[in-house]
Parts: C-alpha cells; structure tokens; sequence
C-alpha cells in the first residue's frame, strides 16, 4: 500500500514540474475519444447528483485515466464521493474489503495533488498539498513516515496558501504538530505552527471581513442606484443575488475560521507558558531584530500571555515594527501598554493612529472603546458616548459599550438631584438598564454580567413617581448630556 501511494505521488509530482499542460487532448486524440469522454462526463454528472456514489465511479475511473483535463467537477465533486465510498466501506462490519478499501484511500489521496496538476486554474497545488496531507493523517495516520511526510506537507501547504490555507487543514496540521511535540518532547514543532496560524488565520478573517464590508457598500449604492433610476429592477435584482451569495461565503469563511482560531488557542494553552516563551524567544529575538516577519510571528505568540505582554521583550518587538511597518495591531498594541500604565494622552493617539490604519470597521470598535474608557474616566461622558457608540457601530455584535454607556448613566445621577435639569435623578438608573438591555440584546454571552448591574440599579420610589404623575410603562424623556427617551419602571 505504502508503495503504491508513494508511486502516486511521484507520478503527480512529476506531472506538476514537467509539463505546463499535462494533456495535450482535453478530451481525446480522437473525435470518437471525445465523444467516450463527454459521454462518461455525463454519466458521472448524473450519477453523482443521485448520489449513486458506486455508479460514479465507474466513469471518474475513465475520466481521471483517460481525459483528466476534461472538466474540473470530476475532482471536485470526486472529493465527496470519494470519502463517501471510502466512510461506507469503512463502516461494514461484514464482508469489508479490505484491498478495495486501500484503493478508495489511495485514489482520494492522490486526487487532491492530481486536481492542481489538470486543473491548476480552478486548484492550486498547495491546497491540494494540504489536503493530501490532511487525508493522508486522517487514513493513513498510523504508518509514521507517511505521517511525517504529511506534516512536511502541511508546513510547505500553509507557506504557499497563507491565508487561504482552509480551516480543517489548520486543525489538521496543528493536531499533527501537538503530536510530534508530544512525541519528541520538543515544542517548537507546536510554537512554529501557532505562529504560522496566528499571523495567516488574521490575516484569512480580515481579508474576509474587509471584502463582506465592501459588499454592504455595494448593497447600499445598488439601492440608491434603483431609487435613482439609474438601474433596472432586473439588473438589480441579479447584482443584489450575487452579493447576498458571496456575503453568505464571506460570514461562513469568518466563523469557520474564528472557530478553529479557539480550537488551536485552547490547544496551544498547555505550551502558553510565559516563562518558556520568553526563554525560547529570547535568542531568537537578538538574532531577528532586522526580520518584519519573524518579529511579527513573534508578537502574535508573545500578545496571547500576560507575563510575555509585560516583558521588555514585547515592547521592543511593538516599537521595531512600529517604526518599520506601521500597522493598526502594533499601535492599538502600543495604545493597550499605554492605557495600562495610565499615560492616557499617549494611549489615545495611537488609538487614533489604530482607526487610521485599520482596514476594517470591525478591527476598529476595540480602540474606539478604549478611548471612550478613559473618556468616562475622566468624566467626559458626551465625547465617552460618541466614541462608545462608534465602536458599536464598527462592530454590531459588540455589547460592552453599551455596558459603558449604562454605567455613566448612573454615574451621572448627581448631576440631576433636586430637579436638576428639570429631570428626576432616578430616571438616569431606568436609562441605564436600557443600556444594560442593549449590551445583552447584541451580545447574550454578556447576560449575566447585565442583569447584575441591572439589579444594583436603584429602584425609584412610589412617592417619587406619585409626586411627578408618572406610571409604569410611561414614556420619559431625560434632558441635560443624556438626552434620550426612556421608560419609566
């Protein structure tokens, strides 16, 4: 078996560097050749979407033997069949073949390099390195040269994919890397493949973010366009599908890849420690001053441990490349040290300089919330709310500034004793836990933490509300810097 596969790979790597077209017939030599192909096409086609996955590959058999080049659907749709039959046969407990099992494994393996060499237009080679890797550990995981060979494969994958390296190929690799440091003893198999994760999965979930943002763009002029005149229904219509198709690709990519960003994160825990970070980069610091790309590999470790954040270390890492290659990470980073040693001034600048620099809105609503913090610190509750309120909209799912909010709402209660600006100073606390009801509203996971502050609200008095001729349910409006409607309770 394992000279089989390896053959199959030879075969594939040797088709990939030697020729730049690896079928001189896209369907065959001759026209009763071309006739057989299309014909074998549509009886795969036909199969497949039946989901008669053991018909299927009777022609997938043919096409991938005879006219490879033919049309791209056969690996692409093959994938699925392929693991399908391979799951199927892995299930009988009764008369399994076993040989043929081997087979459907080695065909799915060999398929992925072979779709980037027929198809390199549609597959590039280090997606279908990755994959090959990835099913290579997941069928062939016990044999440990195939397993090392994946892991090379893996690293040589993710290096030319970068931030289109798919999310299961990254947990796959990084599964693969806590096993060899598990194996070894020796973590910087684990340490290297969280930094390559760190630094390609931001860069996958912004590249993302950036692009479902400019389709909102696009949503909102297509609607002005139509209102206008200047676009008709049925163009319209056929633009607004599309971009609802690629925005629902968008959201999908995000959440894929911020799910696996926790799986690797709650892996990588064990080997977070501090103390042996700062050890294992303390040479490689000295020896990388003048490498962007190590430095910054190094930051995306170095930011995830507190101790590793408050290290001369890290700061020196900030200020290189902050003075190299400005970005929004390093100065909203640069604003965080800032912020936490009290020099305010200095924080809000590079917080600014974080909003300049960022590209998407959605990286922009933590350094507009950190402004707004040391706002409603210095009691500057007008310009605390704009920025808070920026944040929210930079980030819609984004709930604790309106926890912000809510608590200079109570804060301001002494500025509204004894009628001051014409209002009663207990209905700040009904503006408050309107707040309160926002910030869980966006973002359940903060409920908790709502209802407590809720509940230390103080409640207003019978004879208060008797007094100003209010009732429960009662809309009231709250003037001075507040200047919002409310209920009253």
């Amino acid at each position: 078996m394992k000279k089989t596969l390896l053959t199959l790979v030879a075969v594939v790597v040797a088709l990939t560097t030697v020729a730049q077209n690896p079928c001189p017939f896209k369907y065959g030599a001759t026209e009763e050749d071309s006739l057989k192909c299309a014909e074998q096409v549509t009886l795969f086609r036909t199969f497949y979407n039946q989901k008669q996955y053991e018909e299927a590959y009777v022609p997938f058999q043919y096409i991938v033997n005879t006219c490879p080049c033919s049309w791209s659907g056969t690996f692409n749709y093959g994938k699925t069949m392929l693991e399908k039959m391979v799951q199927t046969e892995m299930k009988k407990k009764e008369q399994k073949d076993s040989a043929r099992l081997e087979r459907l494994i080695d065909t799915l393996i060999w398929a992925q390099t072979a779709y980037s060499t027929y198809h390199p237009q549609y597959y590039s080679y280090g997606k279908g390195l990755g994959w090959k890797a990835y099913y290579t550990v997941k069928y062939r995981g016990s044999d440990k040269e195939l397993r090392d060979q994946a892991f090379e494969d893996f690293i040589t994958s993710v290096e030319l994919e970068k931030d289109h390296t798919q999310p299961a190929v990254w947990e796959a690799y990084f599964q693969l890397a806590v096993h060899k440091t598990k194996e070894t003893k020796d973590t910087t198999y684990v340490i290297d493949a969280y930094e390559r994760a760190t630094e390609y999965i931001d860069d996958a979930i912004i590249s993302n973010q950036e692009a479902f943002e400019k389709a909102l763009v696009e949503f909102d002029s297509l609607d002005t366009q139509l209102k206008d005149g200047k676009i008709g229904k049925m163009a319209y219509d056929k633009a607004v599908e599309k971009l609802v198709k690629d925005t629902t690709t968008r959201v999908k990519a995000i959440d894929a890849y911020r799910k696996v960003t926790v799986k690797l994160e709650n892996g990588f825990a064990p080997y977070a420690n501090g103390k042996v970070l700062l050890t294992l980069y303390e040479k490689k610091f000295e020896e990388s001053k003048d490498d962007l790309k190590t430095l910054k590999k190094m930051l995306g470790i170095l930011s995830k441990d507190s101790l590793c954040r408050a290290s001369q270390m890290y700061s020196d890492i900030l200020l290189i490349l902050h003075q190299a290659e400005p970005s929004g990470k390093v100065a909203f980073f640069l604003g965080v040290q800032e912020f936490q040693k009290k020099n305010y001034d200095k924080a809000i600048s590079f917080f600014n300089e974080a909003i300049k620099l960022y590209t998407t809105n959605e990286e922009k609503a933590q350094p507009y919330y950190f402004i707004a913090t040391i706002e409603s610190v210095r009691g500057q509750y007008s310009s605390a709310r704009a920025h808070a309120l920026d944040a929210a909209r930079c980030n819609p799912k984004f709930g604790r500034p309106y926890i912000l909010i809510g608590d200079m709402y109570k804060n301001s209660y002494s500025q509204f004793t004894n009628g001051g600006e014409g209002v009663i100073a207990s209905a700040v606390y009904w503006a408050a836990a309107d707040k309160y009801n926002k910030a869980q509203s966006v973002d359940p996971s903060l409920a908790n933490e709502c209802a407590r502050k809720r509940s230390s609200l103080p409640s207003v008095s019978g004879k208060i509300l008797v007094e100003n001729n209010l009732q429960p349910g009662q809309s009231y409006h709250v003037g001075g810097w507040i200047n919002e409607n409310t209920t009253v309770r």
